[in-house]
C-alpha cells in the first residue's frame, strides 16, 4: 500500500468525522486565543501605551503588535513542520495549542502601563510573538492532518469544515467581545474587564489540548515511517530543492486566503467603530454574523471543491470575494442599509477561505508536507497580513471604498494565479 492510496474510502467513517470534529474545535479554540486581542485592540492601546500619545498613534502601535504576531508565523511555523514531517503530525498538533495559551493567559493577568511603563508593551509584544509561532504551526499541521485522515473524495469538504472550525474562533471572539460590551460599561472594561476574554482563552487552551489526546496519528505519516520514508534530511531544504515551481501559486493564493481575513474579520469592525460611528455592541454582533456566514462559506467552499476541483473553487470565490466586500461597504457608506445581510453576503463570499487548504495540501508530497505549506503559508502570510492591516487603516481616510478597492485586486490575483498555474500543477494524493 502507498501512501497515496490509503484514504481511499467512499465515505466518511464515524471514526473519521470524530477526528475532523475533534481537529476543528481544538484549532477553533486555539484561534480564539490568538484573535481576541483584535477585538480589544482600541482597549488595549489606551491600556499599554501613554495616555499623552495621539489615539491614532496608539491604536497603530496596539495593531502593530498584533500583526507582530503574523510575522512570528515564519519562524515557529517551519520549526514544528520540521518535527511534524520527522516525528509525526499529530505531536506537533498538540503542541501548538499549548503554545498559544499560555501567552493568552499571561496576557489576562499582566500589569498595564500605568504600573510598570514602557515593559508593558514590550511584554505584550512578546508574548504575541510567542502566539505568532504557535499559530505557525497550527495551521499547516491542521490542514496536513485532517487532508491525510479523509477519505480521497471529500478531502475538500473536510479542509473546508476545517476551515469553519479555525474560523469559528473568530465567532467565539467576536461572541466574547458582544457579551462583555453588553454586560460591562466602557469603563469598567477599561478598568478590569478586559483581562476576562484572555483568561478565557487560558481554559480554551487546557480543553483543548485535553481534546487532542484522542486523535491518533495519520495514515499516510504512519505509512512513511512503515516504509522509511519519512523525510530523512532537513524536510524544509527538499522543498526548495525539489519543489521551487509550486512555491509562488502557494504563496500567492495565501496573500488571497489573507486578504479575505483580514479585510473581514480585522479591519471592518475597527473601521465600523472608528470611521462609521457604530457602538462596539453593534459592531460586535454584527461581525459575529458575518463570521457566521463565514463558517458557513468554508463549507460550501469545500464541497464545490469535491464537485468542480480545488483550482476551479478557487477561481469562483476570487470573484465572489470582492462582490461581497463590496456590497458589505456599500451597505456603511450608504447609512447601514441591510447592513445584516450585507455583512452575512461578505462572509458567504470570503469562502475562498475555505477553497485554497484543498489546493495547498495538493501541491506538495506527504515526505515534506507540512514543511511545504508552512514555509509558504507562514512566510506569506506574515509578510502579506503584518503589513495589510496598517496599510489600510493609513489610507481609509483617504476614502471609505479602499478596501473594496484592494480585494478587487487580490480577487483578480487569484482569478490570474488559476490561469497561470492551475493546469501546470497536478494535485498530489
Amino acid at each position: 500500500m502507498t501512501a497515496s492510496s490509503l484514504p481511499q474510502a467512499q465515505r466518511f467513517s464515524r471514526s473519521d468525522y470524530k477526528t475532523l470534529g475533534l481537529a476543528a474545535l481544538g484549532g477553533a479554540l486555539e484561534i480564539y486565543d490568538f484573535i481576541i486581542f483584535v477585538f480589544f485592540a482600541l482597549t488595549l492601546s489606551q491600556l499599554f501605551f501613554p495616555p499623552e500619545m495621539p489615539e491614532w498613534l496608539r491604536l497603530l502601535q496596539s495593531f502593530g503588535i498584533f500583526v507582530t504576531g503574523y510575522l512570528a508565523r515564519p519562524l515557529g511555523g517551519i520549526l514544528m513542520a520540521h518535527f511534524a514531517d520527522h516525528l509525526g503530525r499529530k505531536r506537533v498538533f498538540s503542541l501548538s495549542i499549548l503554545m498559544m495559551a499560555l501567552p493568552c493567559l499571561l496576557i489576562g493577568i499582566m500589569p498595564t502601563y500605568a504600573h510598570i511603563g514602557y515593559f508593558a508593551p514590550l511584554i505584550l509584544l512578546a508574548l504575541r510573538v510567542l502566539q505568532g509561532a504557535a499559530v505557525g504551526g497550527e495551521v499547516p499541521s491542521a490542514w496536513t492532518f485532517v487532508a491525510e485522515h479523509a477519505p480521497a473524495r471529500h478531502r475538500g469538504y473536510a479542509l473546508g469544515f476545517l476551515q469553519a472550525g479555525l474560523t469559528f474562533g473568530y465567532l467565539l471572539g467576536a461572541l466574547t467581545a458582544t457579551l462583555l460590551a453588553q454586560v460591562f460599561t466602557p469603563a469598567e472594561i477599561l478598568d478590569y474587564a478586559w483581562r476576562f476574554p484572555f483568561l478565557l482563552g487560558g481554559v480554551f487552551g487546557v480543553i483543548g489540548v485535553w481534546l487532542r489526546r484522542w486523535l491518533s496519528e495519520t495514515p499516510v505519516f504512519l505509512d512513511m515511517q512503515a516504509r522509511r520514508q519519512a523525510a530523512a534530511e532537513l524536510p524544509l531544504r527538499t522543498v526548495l530543492r525539489d519543489h521551487r515551481a509550486v512555491l509562488l501559486p502557494a504563496m500567492i493564493l495565501t496573500c488571497v486566503l489573507t486578504s479575505a481575513v483580514v479585510v473581514l474579520v480585522v479591519i471592518t469592525p475597527t473601521m465600523m467603530q472608528k470611521t462609521f460611528g457604530m457602538s462596539p455592541s453593534h459592531t460586535f454582533a454584527l461581525s459575529a454574523l458575518g463570521i457566521v456566514f463565514l463558517n458557513i462559506g468554508c463549507v460550501l467552499a469545500g464541497l464545490l471543491v469535491d464537485r468542480i476541483g480545488a483550482w476551479r473553487a478557487v477561481l469562483i470565490y476570487s470573484v465572489l470575494l470582492p462582490v461581497g466586500i463590496a456590497v458589505l461597504y456599500a451597505s456603511l457608506i450608504s447609512g447601514g442599509v441591510w447592513l445584516g445581510a450585507a455583512y452575512a453576503l461578505a462572509g458567504l463570499g470570503c469562502g475562498v477561505v475555505g477553497a485554497v487548504p484543498s489546493v495547498m495540501v495538493g501541491l506538495f508530497p506527504a515526505q515534506v508536507r507540512v514543511s511545504g505549506i508552512s514555509f509558504t503559508y507562514n512566510i506569506a502570510y506574515a509578510l502579506w497580513a503584518s503589513t495589510t492591516p496598517l496599510l489600510l487603516i493609513a489610507l481609509m481616510p483617504t476614502s471609505p471604498w479602499i478596501c473594496v478597492i484592494y480585494c478587487a485586486v487580490m480577487g483578480a490575483v487569484g482569478v490570474l494565479s488559476v490561469a497561470l498555474f492551475g493546469k501546470r500543477h497536478t494535485l498530489k494524493a
